[in-house]
Formats: C-alpha cells, sequence, structure tokens
C-alpha cells in the first residue's frame, strides 16, 4: 500500500532504460515529444526549450502582453516569431510557478496559425507549469491516456521555460480547448444561426465556478447538488460561442437542452429510451469521462473544469478533459488521496465546498443498462490501456526523459520542493524517483480497488 504524508521514504526504484521510438503507440509517441500527423519527429531523447522574452515587463493575469518566443531542439531554433501572453489558472496563480496562455502573432501582430512542435497549426496555446505536482507528469499522462481511448484531449509536449533569460523549469506546451477541426471537431455557431438546425449545434459549455466574473457568460441547473450544505447550484459557462458573441436565441436553445435533459434524468421513467436521458446524451462519452476521472479519483472531477459538447443535431457529450494537477493521489482534502473512495461522492464528504457535483452521476448509476455498458467498458480498458504494465509503461517513459535530459534535475534546482509539503500534496517524496514510485504505487492500488467496487455496481 501506498504511504502518505512521508517525509523519510528513502525508497528508489530501479532505473528504467526505456527509451521512446517512433514504432511506439500513439500516446507514448506524444508524451515523448514525438510529432503527430504533421511537422517533423520531435528527437525521442530530448526536450525542446522555450526562450520566452517579455522585454522586462511582468506577465498579468489579464489582458494579454506582447512578447517574443523561440523554440530551440538541441540547439536548433524550431520557432521564432511573436507573441501574446497572461497568466492563467485559479488556485494555481497562488503559486510561484505560473502557468499561462499564449496566442502566435504574425509580423503586424495579427493572430496567426502556427504548428508548434509538430502539433497542428493554431494560435491559441497553453503552458502549463506543474508545480504541487513534483512527478510533472499527471496532465499529460491523463491527456494521452484519454486519447489513447479513442477520445480527443488537448495534444501536449514536456518542454522547459527560460522566462526573461531565468530558468522555469518544467513545462508542458498542450493545446487550448477550443473549436477547430483539430480539435474539439464541431460545427461553428455564427451569430446569424438562430433558428431550425442551424441553431442546435455547435456548443462547448464547462462546469466551473460560479465567481462574480461569469455571472453574464453562465446558467445555473435547476437542480440543486446532491448533499449540498449551503445551496450552492451548479453553474453552467458559455465557452462557445463565448458571453460575447452568443446570441438570445442560442442560450435559450442549450439552457434548455441541458435543462431537458436533467428533467429527464430526474424523472420517474428516466431509463425509457424515448422520454428518458437517453434521448439526450452520448452514453459512451459520459462513461469514458466517468471512468479516466474515477481511475484519477481527480478532486475537480464533475465540478471544475469539466467540458461538455454538443454538436448540430448530435446529443450532449461529456469532455474532453482537462487539469489533473490535483488527482492521483496529489490530495489531501476530500479523502481524494485515498484509493478506496468514488470521485462522483465528492458531495457526501465535502459538501460545504463551494462547487458540487451534479446529481447525473449517482442518478446514471441506478440504470442497470448503463452499468451494464459501463462494466464493459472498464473490463476492456484493463485488458488494455488501463492494464498496470501500459500505464506503467507511460509513466516509465515520461520520468525517463525528464531525468536522462536533466530536465527533472534542473527544475527542482529552480523550484526547490523535494521533499517539502506543497498544497495540497498527500504524499511528500524526498527524491524524484520517490514521486514516481508513489504514483505507480497510487494507481496499482486504486485499480485493484476499483475492480472490485465496479464489480460490485
Amino acid at each position: 500500500m501506498v504511504q502518505r504524508k512521508s517525509k523519510n521514504i528513502k525508497l528508489m526504484g530501479s532505473r528504467t532504460l526505456l527509451k521512446c521510438t517512433l514504432i511506439l503507440v500513439s500516446f507514448i509517441t506524444f508524451s515523448c515529444n514525438t510529432n503527430n500527423d504533421k511537422g517533423d519527429a520531435i528527437p525521442a531523447d530530448l526536450i525542446p526549450v522555450f526562450n520566452l522574452d517579455t522585454f522586462g515587463n511582468p506577465i498579468p493575469g489579464n489582458p494579454k502582453i506582447n512578447a517574443q518566443l523561440s523554440i530551440s531542439i538541441d540547439s536548433e531554433t524550431s520557432f521564432e516569431g511573436k507573441i501574446a501572453i497572461e497568466s492563467r489558472g485559479s488556485s494555481s496563480q497562488n503559486f510561484p510557478k505560473k502557468s499561462y496562455s499564449f496566442e502566435t502573432r504574425d509580423a503586424n501582430n495579427q493572430d496567426v496559425d502556427v504548428a508548434l512542435l509538430g502539433l497542428p497549426e493554431e494560435e491559441d496555446w497553453v503552458l502549463i507549469g506543474p508545480y504541487s505536482d513534483k512527478t510533472l507528469i499527471r496532465n499529460i499522462f491523463i491527456y494521452d491516456l484519454f486519447r489513447e481511448m479513442g477520445n480527443y484531449s488537448s495534444r501536449s509536449v514536456l518542454v522547459e521555460l527560460n522566462l526573461n533569460d531565468e530558468h522555469q523549469g518544467v513545462y508542458l506546451l498542450s493545446e487550448k480547448l477550443k473549436r477547430d477541426n483539430n480539435r474539439i471537431d464541431i460545427s461553428k455557431l455564427n451569430p446569424d444561426e438562430n433558428s431550425g438546425e442551424d441553431l442546435t449545434g455547435g456548443y462547448i459549455l464547462q462546469i466551473d465556478r460560479d465567481d462574480e466574473e461569469k455571472l453574464n457568460d453562465s446558467f445555473t441547473s435547476n437542480y440543486q447538488p446532491p448533499f449540498a450544505q449551503r445551496g450552492q447550484q451548479v453553474t453552467f459557462v458559455y465557452e462557445e460561442p463565448g458571453a460575447d458573441e452568443i446570441t438570445d436565441q442560442q442560450k435559450n436553445y442549450i439552457q434548455n437542452y441541458i435543462f431537458g435533459f436533467e428533467d429527464a434524468l430526474a424523472s420517474q421513467d428516466f431509463t425509457d429510451p424515448v422520454t428518458g436521458y437517453l434521448s439526450y446524451i452520448n452514453v459512451s462519452s459520459f462513461i469514458d469521462f466517468f471512468l479516466i476521472n474515477e481511475l484519477a479519483n481527480n478532486v475537480d472531477a464533475y465540478r471544475l473544469s469539466t467540458y461538455l459538447t454538443k454538436d448540430k443535431n448530435g446529443k450532449l457529450n461529456m469532455g474532453p478533459v482537462w487539469d489533473f494537477n490535483y488527482s492521483l493521489g496529489n490530495v489531501d482534502y476530500c479523502s481524494a488521496g485515498e484509493t478506496n473512495v468514488w470521485a462522483y461522492t465528492f458531495n457526501e464528504r465535502c459538501g460545504d465546498h463551494d462547487q458540487q457535483v451534479p446529481f447525473w452521476w449517482s442518478r446514471l448509476l441506478e440504470d442497470p443498462a448503463f452499468v451494464v455498458q459501463l462494466k464493459d467498458r472498464w473490463s476492456k480498458l484493463r485488458n488494455d490501456e488501463f492494464s498496470l504494465n501500459s500505464l506503467n509503461l507511460m509513466i516509465d517513459n515520461y520520468s525517463t526523459l525528464l531525468k536522462e535530459t536533466g530536465a527533472a534535475e534542473r527544475n527542482f534546482m529552480t523550484w526547490d520542493i523535494l521533499g517539502t509539503d506543497v498544497h495540497p500534496n498527500s504524499f511528500v517524496g524526498e527524491t524524484y524517483d520517490n514521486e514516481i514510485n508513489y504514483l505507480k504505487d497510487w494507481i496499482s492500488d486504486r485499480l485493484n480497488w476499483m475492480d472490485g467496487a465496479i464489480d460490485a455496481l
């Protein structure tokens, strides 16, 4: 069993010599900084370096400021050009290692699509700076795994960042979640599409915080979350079209669609294939979203950074997934660091938190047909993508790359936090290997518990 809050762990684990090659399956190919279907391959034993120059200006949360970016691979320049950048994140803003959003710009300072490091061309990108996650890999691990399951998730590359000639450690270059043929591939909903078939998609919503900044670009569920102790509500934020573009007709349509789904799910005949929830949602997307978040025991699952999409003439889909720094045993509150609790029952443990899990998941598990489909999907995943050997191989490849390039060591020279309890750590290892070994042990325990728990549904 894994140990918690130990600051004196001396387990070193065997040093794996696994190397990524271009013949490995896609989730390893991406994770080890090779290419996707566009651009040249990044050598599997190298990590690109981002050199960011803001001309001495601090990077604010909003608005973006102008900057210059160059990307090098083994001292060879891969990209050089203008960008506009801002800091991003919510709780992560409290960490000294910041995360950023940026847009690529042309010589006239206009947005321009660029295929950074061989990823499909786009203008909007994210640089995620893992800080409390001392493995440095929880996000890329889950993103690649979800994609290997057959879903879209943000393609990501491990990089190092220098900001104004100061080393900032290991970062993750990720695709910003947005509508795009190579990202969330749904129809573009234009302002003049306000009736008939045109009005049915495409929408991107996010279940997230109901802070004052989002009061005008969100709506709330008609159903109070179960076990909520302070009258909390579930908030749906308009992502695309955004609040500055979405029309009243489009707002009404997607609101009524969500309300109709929730009414059907809450109804006495909720399993009826015509009048029940099945007429509103793509069940397989809900199952994959459930299983990946439960595997990770993601403390934010279902209630924060939770994306939903609806295409024209299509049903509601869960996903893509986003933000897993607070998962996989890296959390010391609401039992999220444990391996033997359901993430979807968060409200039962922490009903006083501002954001609560909607009633959807407990209700879906009351449908025997949903449970049968869930069990079947779990069985198939456990024999393939969710096998312990496959998951450990992914982790070994990430960590070997970070160690053998010296990137992990440089990260912790800049951020001297190994052996230090950084919120919300549930485990503190003295070395990088301790952190990796803990992650692998935690996943092993989690898989064993979920095997029994899913069988018992």
